[in-house]
């Protein structure tokens, strides 16, 4: 792998002796640091760092941050991951010091302010989906899949219903679905599309037996079609005794327009950083709450926030007191799947925007993303083939299939010429029903005036001459590195061992 630039830069200016910062005397004593750790867990030579000013090291990092892409800096139509903006009102709100400087172990009595809003969001989150109880603790939204499908094996277990060991999934599903089914126990079953991309209902029907333990569905699904069949999808997933679960990661589609226990969805994730914003990328962190029907709140993770409400003093006339605290008295739940109460700085995000945007702010982003799509869609459609729907919901699926037969162009080489453009490529090869794939999200906070751009760079490149594009991007440091390699054998960090 080559080496980063910078990084050498920085060790090359190191001299013995320059200082950014010097630290103070140490004012703990040395003999009960040794006696408290030992003294073979003390460090006996300083680290082999680079010895350098503050000015060289805030060019180092300040170069290394210019060469990321960012959602602050560039377009992101990465279709199914949903790249936003991120107000940085909500950060700010996030970083008060009544939220950011609260410790997990602090006692429930001493952060009545912090319960308070949790269980808020419980409820709000609750409302949106259309469902009775929420649990906050989920890291991610893979790890929420996983948390319901827990709770549903418990479900079943304690209802005698050891049978149920499948979940039926679509062939369009997000590829977390089936590998959450498989760490949760039960055998991942697919499920056919029909020639409009949607659930094919025979192949469901042959499927769903007394085995059946849920029908997992995103809807709107990958393609980015709503599937109206949802009401008689869920009437039969029900006749058989099974559970139907939404895949949440689309949610952004369809706020304040539908709710999913409306159309008969039992438990279901929320992707916080895609449907309500929050930082995205670099592996996290996260926030994956997960919205359940009542019959299945007592198998949820413990603890849930709640309330209760005392009268004081009935002589002197006293006001309720509200208190909230940690509920841990949850004899069926499927216990803790995060540490402390999950990732509650995303979830304070998700939070502020909420809370910002109300209940017709909410619609507002749903309606803006779907007409976002469906312009960029008008835009590309006569140059790139989509295969499923003239229209679509939040996001679409466009297919280089042709241009790879007629010019031996490939969805690979669109994505790495797209880098040259300045912005980021869509999602390609996902999901696997769309030969050539080109999954395109745009969002709805993106401008008229970006997805024209967006639009005329994308038909250009299906003008360009095939050999540019196969060693596009020629405009980057790296234009093609070995991303199989690079995935099996990561090198993550400098060493001054290795020297890379």
């Amino acid at each position: 792998m080559q080496r980063n630039q910078s990084t050498e830069l920085l060790f090359e200016l190191s001299h013995p002796g320059r200082r950014t910062h010097r630290l103070p005397a140490c004012d703990v004593p040395a003999a009960p640091n040794e006696s408290l750790l030992g003294a073979n867990a003390l460090a006996g030579s300083p680290p082999p760092l680079p010895e350098v000013g503050e000015i060289d090291l805030i060019r180092h990092f300040v170069n290394l941050s210019a060469k990321n892409m960012s959602i602050d800096t560039n377009f992101y139509p990465l279709g199914s991951c949903t790249m936003k903006y991120n107000p940085k009102r909500h950060e700010r709100m996030a970083h008060l010091p009544g939220m950011a400087d609260l410790h997990p172990l602090q006692t429930d009595e001493s952060c009545q302010g912090m319960l308070a809003l949790l269980w808020n969001l419980q409820n709000i989150l609750a409302e949106i989906a259309g469902l009775d109880v929420v649990s906050l603790q989920p890291a991610a939204g893979a790890h929420g899949e996983l948390t319901a499908l827990l709770v549903a094996h418990a479900y079943f277990l304690d209802r005698g219903e050891e049978k149920r060991n499948r979940v039926l999934i679509p062939d369009s599903a997000h590829g977390t679905n089936p590998a959450s089914a498989a760490i949760a126990g039960f055998d991942a079953v697919k499920v056919s599309s029909n020639d409009k991309g949607l659930v094919d209902l025979a192949d469901l029907r042959a499927k769903l037996d007394d085995r059946a333990a849920v029908f997992m569905i995103t809807n709107p699904n990958t393609l980015g079609l709503f599937d109206d069949q949802i009401a008689a999808i869920t009437e039969m997933v029900h006749s058989q005794g099974a559970l139907v679960y939404l895949d949440g990661a689309n949610m952004n589609a369809i706020l304040g327009i539908t709710r999913p226990g409306d159309f008969g969805v039992d438990m279901m994730h929320y992707n916080v950083h895609k449907t309500f914003t929050g930082p995205h990328g670099a592996g996290g962190p996260g926030a994956g709450p997960i919205a359940v029907r009542s019959l299945l709140a007592p198998y949820l993770p413990a603890p849930l926030v709640a309330k209760k409400e005392s009268k004081g003093d009935t002589t002197h006339h006293s006001p309720l007191t509200t208190h909230f605290f940690l509920d841990y008295n949850r004899p069926k739940s499927i216990g803790r799947v995060r540490s402390f109460f999950g990732n509650v700085g995303i979830l304070l995000r998700g939070y502020c925007y909420i809370r910002t945007l109300g209940a017709r702010g909410l619609r507002e982003v749903s309606e803006n993303a779907v007409l976002n799509a469906n312009y960029l869609l008008t835009l590309l459609q006569d140059v790139f083939e989509v295969p499923y729907g003239h229209r679509c919901m939040h996001e679409f699926v466009a297919s280089a299939k042709t241009l790879r037969r007629d010019k031996k162009i490939s969805a690979m080489d669109i994505a790495k010429r797209l880098l040259d453009f300045g912005y980021h490529a869509p999602t390609v090869y996902f999901p696997l029903v769309v030969p050539e794939a080109i999954m395109i999200e745009p969002t709805e906070t993106e401008s008229r005036e970006t997805l024209d751009a967006f639009a005329k760079a994308m038909r250009q490149i299906a003008t360009e001459d095939a050999e540019f594009l196969h060693n596009a991007p020629h405009e980057l440091e790296i234009s093609r590195p070995d991303e199989v390699r690079a995935a099996k054998e990561p090198i993550l960090r400098w060493t001054a061992a290795s020297g890379k």
